[in-house]
């Protein structure tokens, strides 16, 4: 695939994998905040409501009070106010030595203006009563009538003479403390009711103000900074005015706004997961996969211009002994002819090496393993280099300081993971190749070190080494001759050893490849 195609691609699916999770996120987002949305809404129907129905309470518990089969005129005194208020039965006033007549009196005195207030207020009760007087007793003149039939009156009583006795009631009720008109059960037990009815499964803390300044009623924990926190007005006067609101705060507003949409985000996000881990693991595939094609097509050049050198020798070979003045001379021809099969050796060896890791991947190399002395399969391999090694004036001494050196294992493959580190030690090494063996013993294990004193690699090369077919990049200059073969063959059989290897090493200061072996007893 064309380098530009493919980042073309790579650049256009993540634009779309991002725009995915965008859009998740967005979504989520706006489907928490209609949720907050939705239940600030009930919230606050669930107060209105919970306004109402104190409201309600409070003027149904004066109205059926009121005794409308009294002729005696409406007066404002203490007789009168517990009368209609039956204060006595609510408590009101009880154990003090002042009746609630005299404090209403005392804070009448405190103003003139609610002097005029409670004159209004008397000429509408009279009104009202007089009103509630007609209604009730045209039937019956002034006949006491029962319980049951005057609910039923005022049920059937007109709108009108309704409001005109709610506002009586709230203008006298005005004047009791908040504390003595509503307790904290009352409260307590008409929210819950409201939020059942609207299904708000949350906690709550509420609290009674008036113009902002906290009274007696309120939860031991409210608090009026919680950002879940709703108001209402309390006892709404007939101008639609009020003294009082309720404050409530939903304690696990956050959780049932998360639990409402926890589900649907939930699978939304693990289903985006999916997709990110599914793309990661393609993209990496696809870039793993891109660069093994590059990696193979170098392998493919590389081993086109290894083979093309042997094959051009031994077709010159092969040209000089037909030469009549050659093939008379022995010598001549018995040094063509190792030529050719030292040539022919070399390219069985490297189609050898590639056979020889297809079979690994596909665990068709049946290694025959048995008991070896590892110093043993050293000295022999030592026998494959140390030519090599005296023909660049070099040198390859071993030091075996283990005690114990029994493995299983297969020979010959031993023997060809220590030839292939050596002939890497020689080949990266410009001058002299100066190499030493060691050996010790590690608890359970032998440790084979192998040193050289050549180039060396970089951290990031070092990670790469035992890939197949890779090779260290060095620009256009191909002075080192090799498939990236030899080290991909060494982890594999060390691997199927039980082994472990690994390298280090220090740009220009060499490198030391380190062989971990099991011992047997």
């Amino acid at each position: 695939m064309n380098k530009k195609l493919f980042l073309l691609l790579v650049v256009l699916m993540s634009l779309s994998l991002i725009g995915i999770i965008f859009v998740q996120g967005y979504w989520i987002k706006s489907t928490v905040d209609d949720k907050e949305e939705q239940f600030s809404y009930n919230a606050k129907q669930v107060l209105i409501n919970v306004s109402k129905e104190l409201q309600n309470n409070e003027l149904e518990s004066y109205w059926f009070n009121f005794d409308f089969n009294d002729n005696s005129e409406l007066k404002y005194n203490n007789k009168n106010i517990d009368k209609y208020s039956n204060l006595n039965n609510r408590g009101y006033g009880r154990n003090t030595n002042e009746d609630f007549g005299e404090i209403i009196e005392k804070n009448y005195k405190e103003s003139s203006n609610f002097l005029v207030a409670t004159a209004d207020s008397l000429q509408l009760a009279k009104l009202i009563n007089s009103k509630v007087k007609d209604f009730l007793n045209k039937e019956n003149g002034s006949e006491r009538v029962s319980a049951e039939e005057r609910i039923d009156r005022l049920m059937r009583m007109g709108e009108v003479e309704k409001d005109m006795l709610s506002a009586y009631i709230s203008e006298f009720t005005s004047n009791i403390p908040i504390h003595k008109r509503l307790s904290k059960e009352v409260i307590d037990k008409t929210i819950k009711n409201e939020l059942q009815n609207f299904n708000i499964k949350s906690g709550f803390e509420y609290g009674v103000y008036t113009n902002s300044l906290a009274t007696k009623v309120h939860s031991d924990n409210f608090s009026m900074d919680s950002p879940a926190t709703y108001s209402v007005p309390l006892f709404v006067d007939i101008t639609g005015k009020s003294n009082y609101q309720l404050l409530v705060s939903f304690t696990q507003k956050k959780e049932v706004v998360l639990s409402s949409v926890s589900l649907m985000a939930s699978l939304s996000i693990i289903f985006t997961l999916i997709i990110v881990v599914a793309y990661s693991s393609a993209l990496s595939q696809l870039i793993k996969q891109r660069q093994i094609s590059q990696i193979k097509t170098d392998f493919i050049n590389n081993m086109t211009h290894e083979f093309k050198t042997p094959i051009a020798t031994i077709n010159l070979a092969l040209d000089a002994i037909k030469n009549p003045k050659v093939v008379n001379d022995q010598s001549k021809v018995d040094r063509y002819l190792k030529m050719i099969r030292d040539e022919n050796k070399r390219m069985h060896a490297q189609v050898e090496n590639v056979l020889q890791i297809s079979k690994l991947e596909k665990n068709e190399l049946d290694l025959k393993k048995e008991r070896l002395q590892l110093h043993e399969v050293i000295e022999d391999a030592l026998t494959h280099v140390e030519l090599i090694v005296e023909d660049r004036n070099g040198y390859v001494q071993s030091h075996f300081g283990a005690l114990k050196s029994s493995v299983l294992g297969n020979e010959d493959h031993l023997t060809n993971v220590i030839v292939n580190i050596l002939d890497n030690a020689i080949k990266y090494t410009i001058e002299e190749p100066k190499i030493d063996i060691y050996t010790e013993n590690v608890r359970n294990s032998i440790i084979l070190k192998i040193r050289d004193q050549g180039s060396g690699m970089s951290k990031s090369v070092q990670k790469k080494i035992f890939e197949k077919f890779y090779r260290e990049h060095t620009g256009d200059i191909h002075n080192i001759k090799g498939h990236g073969l030899g080290l991909a063959y060494v982890k594999r059989i060390l691997d199927d050893h039980h082994a472990t290897i690994y390298v280090e090493s220090e740009r220009g200061k060499g490198s030391t490849f380190i062989i971990k072996l099991p011992l047997i007893t």
